[in-house]
């Protein structure tokens, strides 16, 4: 009998049972003004964000298939997402050259080596001018603005840089753009909304600017600074007009998206007629090998960006908010 009453629950009080029957109806009423006030507008929103990732995948999806496609075939249209002459030879076309693979080596090299430098060299220089006891902080920022909307012209520039000798200089892809003027004064934006007793309470302790930097700013500005790396990454990966004009005679020193360049051109200069020369035997085209080439550099932004996603979003917000 003892133990029948230690199980079984302590009888309720009224009040108990009143505000247990008020909690609930409450909740019950929420629920229901919940599912009939925004039910309709849940069920649109869900149809327009399907239609939009349709819209937006839609054009990556039917390149991919266009990519694995014949070319003579592609030419007549028709493709949706799926296609309809299978074939691997427009990849073993891309892939196939003997210094596709150099080239792509180059790329990696010049956005890994270009991004670290670019993104540690930019955010030490906005902390700099994000100083309040740094004197040229104002007139040395002015002088970053002005080169974005002011260039010394392409020929003056390659003179300097033939004088400088990075011609046919795998340095020539790393230091002129170390510094982006833009990157640098959105870190410069960000680092400025930090509280200064952060860095002042470190100089009490005995630190310096680079222990606070490494320490404590650095950290601190992990999205933003994941936002410029981004950036720059894409930059690198996608430059070839530096590769043409600066390293055009070193064969060591190409870059993918040049060598791409280069067959598009080729393959456009051989096939300009292959519309009309239906019975050709030939299976690659301009089209497909566009295809092709967009699917071979996109991937590897398409696969880093998940990575980075969190920070980029967090660093594309920075001044929305100010409280």
């Amino acid at each position: 009998m003892a133990e029948l009453t230690k199980t079984l629950p302590a009888p309720q009080t009224g009040k108990q049972r009143k505000s247990e029957d008020i909690g609930a109806n409450t909740k019950h009423g929420i629920m229901s003004r919940r599912s009939k006030g925004d039910m309709v507008f849940d069920t649109l929103n869900t149809i327009f964000m399907i239609i939009f990732s349709i819209v937006i995948l839609y054009p990556l999806l039917n390149m991919v298939a266009v990519s694995f496609n014949d070319g003579l075939d592609a030419l007549k249209g028709g493709i949706t997402l799926v296609p309809r002459v299978f074939t691997l030879k427009n990849y073993q076309t891309v892939l196939g050259k003997q210094s596709m693979f150099a080239a792509a080596r180059t790329s990696v090299l010049r956005t890994v080596i270009g991004t670290v430098t670019s993104t540690m060299v930019t955010a030490l220089l906005a902390y700099i001018l994000s100083r309040k006891e740094f004197l040229f902080k104002k007139q040395l920022s002015l002088l970053y603005v002005v080169t974005m909307y002011v260039s010394g012209g392409l020929i003056p520039i390659f003179i300097v840089y033939k004088n400088l000798g990075l011609t046919n200089n795998f340095l020539v892809y790393i230091l002129p753009g170390m510094v982006p003027a833009f990157s640098m004064l959105v870190l410069r934006t960000y680092m400025n909304g930090l509280p200064d007793s952060l860095a002042e309470s470190a100089m009490i302790d005995g630190a310096g600017h680079m222990t606070i930097f490494i320490k404590i700013i650095f950290p601190l500005c992990m999205p933003v600074i994941a936002t410029v790396a981004l950036f720059t990454a894409v930059g690198q990966w996608n430059s070839w007009f530096d590769a043409m004009l600066y390293n055009k005679m070193d064969d060591d020193l190409t870059t993918l998206q040049y060598e791409l360049m280069k067959l598009l051109s080729s393959v456009t200069n051989q096939k300009a007629t292959a519309e009309s020369a239906q019975h050709s035997t030939a299976t690659v085209t301009p089209t497909s090998i566009r295809a092709a080439a967009t699917v071979i550099t996109s991937l590897p932004i398409i696969i880093l960006y998940p990575f980075l996603q969190r920070y980029f979003v967090a660093g594309l917000t920075i001044g929305g908010v100010k409280e």
